[in-house]
């Protein structure tokens, strides 16, 4: 469903990282974040570049130290060396105005500066130092995310909000209170940031807290206030299906109110998981609310007593790897591809109407079926396949309908 004229984007100043932009009336952008050492040169450009492949249209790495400083340049290298142009975005905690004085080039290497005002320092001392990275910024031409996190937020500000608040006459409750604070702290910083000359078109502002309400509440409160595009993410989502759904129910919600303009999935991987799956549920949220369009969709049923073989549950599973694997090279090939859909159906109950529906599905026999499978293109039966080369020649089906459909002219 598109969001109707009820849902339209809430309006945010267009910023531009690298060759990517973030709000006005761009698409809602995914991005990610490495787990590497970004000391490790090697190590830390191969995930970006992984992350890249999977989608992630930007990417952030950590900035913790001078060696991870040092290496950011030669990271940025490594990944135009492997043609992959993400732009990079600088992650700043305690330390970030000195990293970012004593080395200029990851200053220029990096797209954009993360900052979190409740760890920029305390007393004069953050003044100074949320100073010098807006400095930076402004001096390299750099846009920055002011990021609040409700697990560091900045003590000073909560104490005097805490004083305030005990002088109303309602006092807001400790979870409305919190939750004042971070859009109070995200506003605050953000024109403190304008006095030290810094664009509004340069700022992004986020307020992450773990909660699904919370967030929720957060952000239509920020939404309410202000015109600064906007980061949206769950944080500390979680591990598997709890942080996918987690996320997903937040992120909807405020998407289909038209508040965000980039997202990121904050999942805690699995041991040994790839990192890219954040990037694909993220991707999945978009598309499945209509915002974007990023692979073709296959649509498959959930099974029941009629499909006593696993076998469509493995081809529908082996379809969506290959359309995966293969839109790298489709998306700049075969321009449209990803708003393709793909029926991969286990019986004849529902198996030939959502076969016509889509763009080309099949229909694999179930209990006590005839052991074939119709194939149908643009609604019209195409072939029916039987043996056991099924899988193989509707794959092969599939490639030829993308090259004959949307192959450039």
């Amino acid at each position: 469903m598109q969001p109707d004229s009820s849902t339209r984007r809430h309006p945010t100043h267009p910023v531009h990282i690298g060759g990517v932009i973030v709000g006005g009336d761009a698409p809602v952008v995914v991005q990610s974040m490495t787990n590497t050492d970004t000391a490790d040169v090697e190590q830390t450009a191969r995930q970006v570049a992984e992350l890249a492949r999977a989608g992630s249209e930007l990417v952030r790495i950590t900035v913790n130290s001078e060696e991870a400083a040092a290496a950011v340049p030669r990271i940025r290298e490594r990944l135009d060396a492997l043609g992959v142009d993400t732009p990079l975005i600088g992650d700043f905690h305690f330390n970030g105005h000195k990293l970012l004085g004593r080395y200029p080039a990851c200053a220029e290497a990096l797209a954009k500066y993360r900052i979190n005002p409740g760890n920029v320092g305390r007393g004069r001392k953050r003044d100074e130092q949320f100073a010098a990275m807006i400095e930076s910024a402004c001096r390299y031409q750099k846009p920055v995310r002011i990021g609040v996190n409700w697990g560091s937020l900045d003590q000073a500000l909560v104490t005097r909000l805490m004083d305030d608040n005990k002088r109303r006459s309602e006092p807001l409750d400790s979870d409305a209170l919190i939750r004042h604070a971070m859009v109070s702290s995200a506003l605050d910083n953000a024109r403190h940031a304008e006095t030290l000359g810094l664009a509004a078109d340069r700022i992004v502002l986020s307020v992450k807290m773990s909660g699904v309400q919370d967030l929720i509440a957060v952000y239509r409160e920020l939404a309410s206030r202000c015109h600064y595009a906007l980061h949206l993410g769950l944080t500390e989502a979680g591990m598997g299906i709890r942080g996918i759904v987690a996320s997903t129910a937040a992120l909807a919600v405020l998407l289909q109110e038209g508040i965000g303009d980039t997202i990121r999935v904050s999942l805690t991987p699995e041991p040994g998981a790839e990192r890219s799956e954040e990037v694909r549920v993220a991707q999945e949220i978009l598309q499945s609310m209509g915002l974007r369009s990023f692979t073709p969709d296959v649509v498959a049923c959930p099974g029941c007593g009629r499909t006593s073989s696993d076998y469509f549950q493995r081809l529908a599973q082996d379809i969506q790897a290959y359309l995966r694997e293969r839109m790298p090279e489709w998306r700049n090939r075969y321009p449209g591809v990803e708003g393709m859909t793909v029926a991969v159906m286990g019986c004849v109950v529902n198996g030939p109407g959502e076969s016509k529906q889509a763009n080309i599905g099949i229909s694999l026999p179930g209990s006590g079926e005839r052991p074939v499978a119709p194939v149908y293109v643009d609604g019209e039966k195409s072939v029916t396949l039987k043996g056991e080369h099924i899988a193989e020649e509707f794959q092969q089906l599939v490639a030829a309908y993308v090259e004959k459909t949307y192959a450039a002219r």
